[in-house]
């Protein structure tokens, strides 16, 4: 088998399994504390970009297409992006969603808007140190070395999407709290999960275009901190309520099916603009 497609078979499997073994680790440790602060949560959290750190330093990936380098220089312009498109994403299906009653934003009037940039903030912060093992996994490894290993690019983007989903599969099954994922939710579980994966997948397409064009893993991480420091105190906080049958679809967080389909269409724009200054030299 090739050196490359099997480290990144590998990469997958820790990927999938990772969490399913902080659970299994937790049952039988007996453990009391809440899910997400026990060693099964840092097993799930840490296990994909470890593995992609062994892989590079043992199994002959190397470190050339890491992206740890911020290209500051060159690739200034994929850092604006990072900064401004899920905002104005977010502007854009957050009027959408309110005109047609998917939403409703009364927390917003009842808090204020400056509460609302004070738990931006905390969330914000408090997503800095997941985000980092979280794009040093996908973004840092995964997207790269099926570049380096010629998968077509948008095949590329949807096994990252996949696994990525694949992840999450155990943190909703298990670490996240129960009550907090039932305020995300209008629809079943196994719907809200099949659509969390059509939502991650064009979701991917962005983050890895951002990657592969500045070739630097930093932009996709700033991104990763925005949308989760701008998305989840919404409904976490209580700033807005989704509501039956469009909510889910139309909500402006990153769990949106419109969101995430605009996230995936900058994507392709990113990636058809570095195509086409490709094939013009």
């Amino acid at each position: 088998m090739n050196k490359t497609i099997r480290n990144i078979t590998l990469m997958g499997l820790v990927t999938i399994g990772g969490g399913w073994l902080g659970i299994w680790l937790n049952n039988v440790t007996g453990n009391t504390a809440p899910p997400m602060q026990s060693l099964g949560a840092l097993i799930w959290l840490v296990s994909p970009a470890l593995a992609g750190i062994l892989l590079r330093a043992f199994g002959g990936d190397g470190w050339q297409d890491a992206g740890f380098g911020l290209h500051l220089r060159s690739g200034w312009v994929w850092y604006l992006v990072a900064i401004l498109v899920y905002p104005l994403v977010a502007l854009l299906t957050f009027r959408l969603a309110a005109v047609t009653g998917a939403i409703s934003a009364e927390g917003f009037a009842a808090q204020g808007f400056g509460a609302y940039l004070s738990a931006a903030g905390v969330m914000m912060a408090g997503s800095l140190v997941k985000n980092i093992f979280e794009e040093f996994a996908w973004r840092s490894y995964l997207t790269p070395r099926l570049d380096a290993a010629k998968v077509p690019r948008f095949l590329n983007h949807l096994i990252v999407g996949i696994l990525w989903w694949s992840w999450h599969l155990s943190y909703y099954a298990y670490y996240l709290d129960k009550a907090t994922l039932k305020s995300f939710m209008t629809t079943s579980l196994p719907v809200f999960l099949a659509l969390g994966l059509v939502s991650l997948i064009p979701t991917a397409i962005l983050f890895g275009e951002l990657q592969l064009a500045s070739k630097s893993t930093w932009p996709a991480f700033i991104l990763h901190n925005i949308i989760n420091g701008l998305s989840m105190p919404l409904i976490i906080n209580g700033f807005i309520t989704l509501n039956p049958p469009l909510g889910t679809i139309l909500t402006p967080t990153n769990e949106g099916i419109l969101t995430s389909f605009l996230l995936g269409a900058a994507g392709v724009v990113i990636y058809r603009n570095r195509m086409g200054k490709t094939q013009n030299k």
